[in-house]
């Protein structure tokens, strides 16, 4: 599980530096650094995504049936029960194949960082192509990281979406 996270932040070049601050001149020196880019890019992609997936959310909730939510009132359910065991179950059929196609396209726009100058793998294939003028072999192994970091992505959500599907009907 510390592999996936790991990885990414050696393939950034660590967008976040920790050192002891020391006091130097007037001003501190040191201590913890976010880099703007990587600000940018995850304010901007998390308020991206999560108002896809909120909608994803909101729709497979919207999309079980009134009959559903009646029946479980007419049986005493609390509203915290009846969306725990009752509308949940329901609208993760319907969440879950929206949500991988997402996740996906996330993967996918976190390589237009690259726009915003933000320093990961591509800089480092940039820097490599001007020196050794391989630019089949250097994009070929941005595709293969992508290819990967998705297929993952793909395996997990259709293992999930595997989990609540009906059986047998």
């Amino acid at each position: 599980m510390v592999s996936i996270p790991a990885v990414t932040w050696w393939f950034t070049g660590g967008p976040l530096s920790w050192e002891s601050a020391l006091l130097k001149g007037f001003n501190f020196k040191g201590g913890l650094v976010i880099r703007p880019e990587f600000s940018a890019l995850m304010i901007g992609l998390v308020l991206y995504t999560a108002a896809f997936i909120g909608e994803n959310v909101r729709s497979g909730i919207q999309s079980v049936g009134i009959g559903q939510i009646n029946s479980s009132n007419a049986l005493g359910l609390t509203p915290g029960l009846t969306m725990r065991k009752v509308i949940l179950p329901q609208a993760l059929r319907v969440i879950i194949p929206a949500t991988t196609n997402d996740y996906t396209s996330l993967v996918k726009n976190s390589s237009l960082a690259v726009a915003i100058g933000y320093p990961d793998m591509v800089s480092i294939g940039g820097t490599i192509i001007g020196q050794s003028d391989q630019a089949i072999e250097v994009i070929a192994m941005w595709m293969g990281v992508y290819m990967t970091i998705n297929l993952m992505v793909s395996m997990i959500m259709n293992w999930l979406n595997a989990k609540v599907q009906l059986i047998g009907r």
